[in-house]
């Protein structure tokens, strides 16, 4: 018995590994995903931007603020000088917190009154504006040591107060779900589309596609529109749940969310049909699948800040529609957007679109003749 099963041990390792395609699945792949996850993924922040806006310039803020400038996690990105300079910088997401100490800072430590510093944070990343607090709160804990040794208190001198804008109780369930929506609708367009011209052909029914006087654009349109309805349900329900189950606030445009969702959709049938025009069986096509899904979902910013990857690594996020879409996403839901605010990512879904769209048509074409 054993020989018998060590020969067809054999014999199935020699067909694995005279199969050219079955050698670059098992071994570039998974080398690929490790250097993207072993980059990519990481809960770590470092350099997290942020402004100040010292209203006081005595000596104790002074000692603060250098404090947080000798730190590796921190990276001062602009100095404010009046309060409504504040909303800007963290709307746009050109700074993460914004410190802000108040004009009787040094006077009342001096005194020895507690002081309070209020530290701004942008709370549309619960997980990043988590532990941007904790790093903060560290650093003041470290000013409060010293300054009590030096001066002879017995309590903290300075008291710090955090406020999370966009989202106030940084509650993670409204940071997920939104992009929960488009998550799940990238996962069915893509499985729609991503089988359904190696269907044809696993079937053999293909070669009975290609004698009806259909043209190949409209047997791509054909394969398309399943994919677009069944995403665009999809999206709908998950978004009704949020909103009415999950208790996810939803600020800002319909209109400006479904104009996303629609390029975003286009986009996802382009990729879905470039990988099933390559692919010869349903097996193959959902490998293909699972192969562009996993990479996407780490490279979207859904768990990690994109802004922590390594330079080379953010880049490579431009390729992926989700990305874009999860901008659109948590930018109507918590931040109020409209489609005017959303011209950017629209642009960059439509030319994924559009370029996906191009070289599935093309690699049809060449798989037909």
């Amino acid at each position: 018995m054993w020989p018998r099963i060590r020969a067809l041990v054999i014999k199935e390792f020699l067909a694995l590994l005279r199969d050219k395609v079955a050698r670059m699945t098992m071994i570039v792949p998974p080398l690929l995903q490790l250097v993207i996850f072993g980059y990519a993924a990481t809960f770590n922040i470092r350099d997290i931007p942020y402004a100040v806006y010292d209203q006081d310039g005595g000596a104790a803020s002074h000692e603060l603020l250098a404090r947080f400038e000798g730190s590796s996690f921190f990276r001062r990105k602009a100095v404010l000088t009046a309060e409504r300079q504040i909303a800007p910088v963290i709307d746009d997401k050109r700074v993460l917190l914004v410190i802000h100490i108040g004009p009787q800072f040094s006077r009342d430590l001096l005194a020895h009154r507690p002081a309070r510093i209020q530290v701004i944070i942008d709370g549309r990343n619960s997980n990043t504006a988590a532990l941007a607090g904790n790093y903060v709160n560290e650093v003041v804990q470290g000013f409060d040591t010293e300054w009590a040794a030096t001066h002879g208190w017995q309590a903290p001198p300075a008291q710090l107060v955090v406020r999370s804008w966009f989202n106030p109780d940084l509650l993670s369930r409204w940071f997920i779900v939104p992009g929960i929506i488009g998550l799940l609708t990238l996962v069915v367009t893509l499985l729609a589309t991503g089988l359904s011209v190696a269907r044809e052909r696993e079937s053999g029914t293909f070669d009975q596609l290609l004698v009806t006087p259909l043209g190949s654009a409209e047997i791509l349109l054909g394969k398309s529109v399943p994919g677009f309805v069944i995403g665009l349900m999809e999206a709908t329900v998950i978004l009704v749940a949020a909103v009415f189950w999950f208790d996810v606030p939803f600020t800002g445009s319909l209109v400006a969310l479904y104009l996303g969702l629609v390029v975003f959709l286009l986009s996802g049938i382009g990729i879905g049909l470039m990988i099933s025009s390559m692919s010869v069986t349903q097996q193959q096509g959902a490998l293909g699948v699972f192969l562009f899904m996993v990479p996407a979902v780490i490279l979207s910013g859904f768990a990690t800040p994109i802004a922590n990857m390594p330079l080379a690594v953010q880049y490579l996020t431009y390729l992926d529609p989700l990305r874009y879409f999860l901008v659109i996403l948590r930018g109507t839901f918590l931040q109020g957007d409209g489609a005017g605010v959303l011209g950017s990512q629209y642009a960059g879904l439509a030319a994924l679109a559009l370029a996906s769209m191009t070289l599935a048509a093309w690699l049809f074409r060449h798989r037909m003749s």
